[in-house]
């Protein structure tokens, strides 16, 4: 059985879109995600989806790897539709069974959040498949700059954002492996009901969680064992926002404003 991956896993390339600068990337990300919750109809979401397949083209990733995030939310996607869809003894639904039914009005409504958060994944997906964690951790850093006014430790709490970030894949493919190791042990993911399910990921668990415990600790002592401290840190190269940097950004952010009051 296939564990399901990785919001978080970089794609290395170098398109356009993996040429801009990640505080670009993130300010478009930010207004993106605004307009979608400021959406209030499906012509909105139509320009969404425009925007985010051209920038999948633009950035070369496969869209395959753009859809995979989708498989981890999946059950939130069901439940969802499901909560919103289903109505205790309906006064008018599309199909009964017993006192419960399927509302058309519901099944409507319920479509409407699963494509807000499908575009949600897939448009935030974009971000990490095209920014390393080094380029993201900086430029977290230098977003969150003015909150050292109010002694924020802007440094730290970007640097825990990019190993949480890069830990997403590594967790998932030490998932794999143990699950590849319980199958060969004759261990059964996807037969029984809910219950023996849930038993069959026990032994899953538990190594997954002492691994990724072990993996915490030998990353603690290689941080202290570098004197890591997390603020004054340097760098060679000192990244700088160019016209096109600033012309895509403000496009952007122009777009995502426009059609969130239009639509």
């Amino acid at each position: 059985m296939a564990v399901p991956v990785p919001f978080g896993q970089f794609v290395p390339g170098d398109s356009a879109v993996h040429r801009l600068d990640p505080r670009v990337k993130l300010g478009l990300t930010a207004a993106y995600s605004i307009a979608l919750f400021a959406f209030d109809g499906w012509k909105g979401f139509v320009v969404a989806a425009v925007l985010v397949v051209l920038a999948v083209g633009l950035s070369r990733v496969p869209l395959r790897l753009a859809l995979r995030g989708l498989r981890a939310v999946s059950l939130l996607l069901a439940f969802t539709l499901v909560a919103n869809a289903v109505r205790w003894q309906p006064v008018e639904a599309a199909l009964r069974l017993g006192p419960l039914g399927i509302s058309l009005d519901g099944l409507m409504t319920g479509a409407f959040f699963v494509v807000r958060i499908v575009l949600l994944v897939v448009g935030t997906s974009l971000l990490t498949l095209t920014t390393s964690p080094v380029a993201l951790t900086d430029a977290l850093s230098r977003v969150m700059r003015p909150l050292r006014i109010v002694r924020v430790p802007v440094d730290d709490v970007a640097t825990m954002f990019s190993i949480a970030l890069r830990f997403i894949p590594t967790t998932a493919e030490e998932a794999e492996k143990i699950v590849v190791a319980q199958s060969a042990r004759g261990a059964v993911f996807d037969e029984g009901g809910p219950v023996r399910r849930a038993k069959a990921w026990v032994p899953v668990l538990v190594p997954l969680f002492v691994s990724l415990f072990r993996r915490a600790d030998r990353l603690a002592v290689a941080m202290e064992s570098r004197c890591y401290t997390g603020a004054g840190r340097t760098r060679l190269h000192e990244p700088v926002m160019r016209g096109t940097d600033w012309l895509v950004l403000a496009t952007g952010v122009t777009v995502a404003t426009m059609t969130a009051i239009l639509f």
